[in-house]
């Protein structure tokens, strides 16, 4: 393994940075073979930390699995949270929720789920943002969702366009969810799970 090089022309300052969080190649084999705690993206040879959510992250991801466990049989659905996804070959993310057909699939996903929820986190930056959803789109994630508890906002994407809705949905299915219920839940110590 090597570390990853500076770029050049950089100052002193941003070297020491660079140095302190520099990183490693490290083959896709001993990433497919090593779990991680919290689990790492696998990005054309290198692993990226995952920014873990704080309390309101949390609560959101605890609270769209138990709407989405609740209506798996309506919807003909199934799903998980924290799930390895291959992306390309070269490049493997994790999502916080995904939404799937049912059936048996594997440990790592190689087929585009139905739908793909990230729930921003404070540190998330927006060219990160970006360059993941654009991972998700190329493998062929048909819809995205982005849920942001500081803004108490949602997107969706299904195509080409962003949209800020308070209902999001999946066209041509009936998988949905009003965010003012889900939000409304974040701070109940006992949420009802009607997220409708």
């Amino acid at each position: 393994m090597r570390p990853v090089e500076n770029p050049p022309h950089t100052s002193e300052s941003q070297y020491t940075t660079s140095m302190a969080t520099a990183t490693q190649v490290v083959p896709l084999s001993e990433y497919l073979e090593t779990a991680y705690h919290p689990d790492r993206d696998y990005i054309d040879g290198e692993l990226r930390e995952r920014n873990v959510g704080k309390w309101e992250h949390a609560r959101l991801q605890w609270l769209l699995a138990f709407w989405f466990a609740s209506n798996e049989a309506a919807w003909q659905v199934t799903g998980s949270t924290e799930q390895r996804m291959r992306v390309s070959r070269s490049r493997i993310r994790i999502a916080d929720l995904v939404v799937l057909r049912p059936g048996p699939h594997p440990d790592i996903l190689i087929e585009p789920p139905l739908l793909v929820i990230e729930v921003l986190s404070p540190d998330d930056t927006y060219s990160e943002l970006q360059e993941r959803c654009k991972d998700y789109r190329e493998m062929g994630v048909e819809t995205v969702w982005i849920i942001d508890p500081k803004t108490r906002s949602g997107r969706m994407c299904s195509g080409a366009d962003w949209i800020e809705a308070e209902r999001l949905e999946v066209v041509g299915t009936p998988i949905h969810v009003n965010l003012d219920s889900l939000f409304s839940q974040i701070n109940s110590t006992a949420g009802s799970g009607n997220a409708s």
